[in-house]
């Protein structure tokens, strides 16, 4: 049998050797010649009866029919849909917040260069733009001895200025000069601003050639009227950049009327004022916020408030969330971001790190408390650089009293912010009312972590605030 077996495998092998040409015996079913489906002939027949051509004719219609209806819906649908409003022009310093380094020495005891290896950080800050300095030469009360186009030996070298501003800039972080002359001195200007007026143009014109993104000056009121002013001008109109090089100056003690006629005469990109200190009357405040922002374009305002951080006038998280939610330019101090206060050293910012030994525990608190406030603030630099509202939507004015203040900021059909602050003793209970206003709305920050915890929803028409407390809210467009 095994024989047998052997004989029968060797046969079947042999149907595949190369002798056989390689064909393999196949069965047939018997019904291997069953047809299926019609043949060329018969399809070409039975095309041309009078059913077929029907069929044809009534498919063809209906397919011209179904597109014809998809391309009128969408025209109605495009026709129907809510125009989006065209973004605003925009430069790089309206798109996020300003940093003030002043004292580049108490900022760090390595000058320049120590601001470049801070780079990193401000840039987690969303720091967009660095105002610097001053860094020039000069001895209080003596204009003889001004030099402009000179660095401070002990603030750094030209080359470390170079090499900061190139790091800056791969950082996306722009660097605006403060040519401020006697700044360590109330009288700014040495009392004569024809006096330097001259070195101040040409100071403009030397630094905007080594890469500075603007030019910044105090009490801009003083040189503004001056007969140099338009030749200073005329340097930033000329200037062959891609990217727009910023004329800037600041303001005190104006009222909003002369504040309005500085920026309509002086023309400069951007305004410094304090006109929106927490401190004084809600009302006043609303009045100027108004007066402000209709008269002009809020691209050209820039907010500040003096170093009174952590006073009870004015709490360090209600000064962020007013700042980062007014229309303009939040512009702030070194320090700002964690509460310091005037006269505190700003290098132990870099010391926040560094655990404090749980027995020192009034150390370890002010510690925790500065680590929370830096995150609270780098939270609304992420919003404000993000949402177009806070960027550059309508300001409506909701609520003003002597201690607190709330308006709504919004965007075409962008998110919605409502922003609420009482800077008083006492609660307050705001009674809200606009057509866009819905019923509730979403916590998006707040100073008040127990009573208004983030992310939850409260009612709108009747929020209530406690003392010495803010809160932004968001509400999505409703159309």
């Amino acid at each position: 049998m095994r024989d047998v077996e052997l004989k029968e495998v060797d046969q079947a092998k042999r149907l595949m050797t190369r002798e056989n040409n390689g064909c393999v015996k196949v069965t047939v079913p018997e019904n291997a010649g069953v047809k299926y489906g019609l043949s060329k002939d018969e399809l070409i027949q039975i095309a041309g009866t009078a059913g077929w051509v029907r069929t044809r004719w009534a498919l063809l219609v209906l397919f011209w029919l179904g597109w014809v209806g998809m391309l009128a819906g969408a025209i109605v649908i495009i026709v129907q849909a809510p125009r989006c409003k065209p973004i605003p022009e925009m430069n790089w310093w309206n798109e996020g917040l300003l940093y003030q380094i002043s004292d580049i020495n108490a900022f760090s005891d390595k000058g320049l260069k120590g601001v470049e290896e801070k780079l990193d950080y401000l840039s987690q800050m969303k720091v967009k733009g660095l105002v610097l300095g001053p860094i020039h030469t000069v001895r209080a009360d003596q204009p003889d001895t001004l030099n402009l186009t000179s660095i401070k030996s002990e603030v750094g070298s030209e080359n470390e200025l170079e090499s900061l501003l190139k790091q800056a800039h791969k950082r996306g972080i722009s660097i605006v000069l403060n040519l401020t002359p006697n700044y360590e001195k109330p009288s700014v200007w040495f009392n004569n601003v024809t006096a330097v007026a001259e070195k101040i143009k040409k100071a403009c014109a030397y630094w905007l050639t080594k890469g500075f993104d603007g030019i910044f000056l105090s009490e801009l009121k003083d040189i503004a009227i001056s007969d140099y002013w338009p030749s200073i001008q005329d340097i930033f109109n000329q200037t062959d950049n891609t990217k727009k090089v910023a004329l800037m100056g600041s303001v005190t003690g104006l009222s909003v009327e002369d504040v309005s006629l500085l920026l309509n005469r002086s023309g400069v990109d951007l305004l410094l004022t304090e006109l929106a200190a927490p401190a004084g009357s809600g009302v006043r405040q609303a009045q100027a916020i108004q007066k402000l922002y209709s008269g002009h374009l809020q691209t050209s305002l820039g907010w500040s408030v003096s170093r009174s951080l952590g006073s009870p006038a004015a709490p360090v998280r209600l000064f962020h969330t007013l700042l980062f939610t007014l229309p303009g330019t939040p512009v702030f101090s070194a320090g700002d971001e964690i509460g310091f206060k005037a006269g505190e050293n700003l290098q132990t910012m870099w010391d926040l790190e560094n655990p404090v030994e749980a027995t020192n525990a009034t150390a370890k608190t002010l510690q925790e408390e500065r680590i929370a406030v830096r995150g609270f603030f780098k939270a609304l630099s992420d919003l404000k650089r993000k949402e177009r509202s806070l960027l550059h939507g309508e300001y409506v004015s909701l609520h003003s009293s002597a201690t607190s203040l709330a308006f709504l900021r919004l965007w075409d059909q962008s998110e919605r912010f409502l922003v609420a602050l009482n800077w008083g003793n006492d609660s307050v209970t705001m009674t809200l009312s606009d057509s866009d206003l819905p019923a509730q709305a979403r916590v998006c920050a707040t100073t008040d972590t127990e009573n208004l915890a983030v992310d939850r929803k409260v009612l709108v028409e009747k929020l209530e605030l406690g003392p010495k407390q803010a809160v932004l809210l968001s509400y999505p467009y409703a159309g």
